[in-house]
């Protein structure tokens, strides 16, 4: 459903070895770098036909983070989960709501965590268990 996602970042190199740590949990490799017109430099991570992007603010402002928003990545398993997690958690990032671990709701079943990034954008790391019948 979604081509990409791109986070504004105040500080690029940090974000990049965040977001190696991070992604590298879920099979990306490292990023594309690219120099934007302006002369922003942008990160692009592409794995499993999408991109998740991280730029300079092309507007010299400073990055914000969405309040209210959250970007899912989609995890393998519940080990990939945690793993996700505690990269973010050794990488700059800042675990928040509960720790790593299954919830239940209106959707069923998801072994999720929750992590800031370390310009604050909100990151969660899902697996959906497959619901076996006998």
């Amino acid at each position: 459903m979604f081509n990409h996602v791109m986070v504004g970042s105040n500080d690029i190199e940090r974000s990049k070895r965040f977001y190696n740590a991070v992604l590298g949990t879920l099979g990306a490799g490292e990023p594309f770098s690219d120099k934007a017109p302006t002369g922003h430099i942008r990160l692009f991570y592409r794995h499993g036909g999408s991109a998740f992007c991280v730029s300079q603010p092309i507007n010299d402002e400073g990055a914000t983070f969405a309040n209210g928003g959250t970007i899912g990545f989609k995890c393998e398993s519940p080990e990939q989960v945690k793993a996700f997690h505690d990269a973010a958690v050794a990488n700059g990032g800042t675990s928040i709501e509960d720790p790593p671990g299954l919830r239940e709701g209106a959707l069923g079943s998801l072994y999720l965590a929750y992590v800031r990034d370390p310009d604050g954008h909100k990151l969660c790391a899902i697996h959906r268990p497959s619901s076996k019948k006998g």
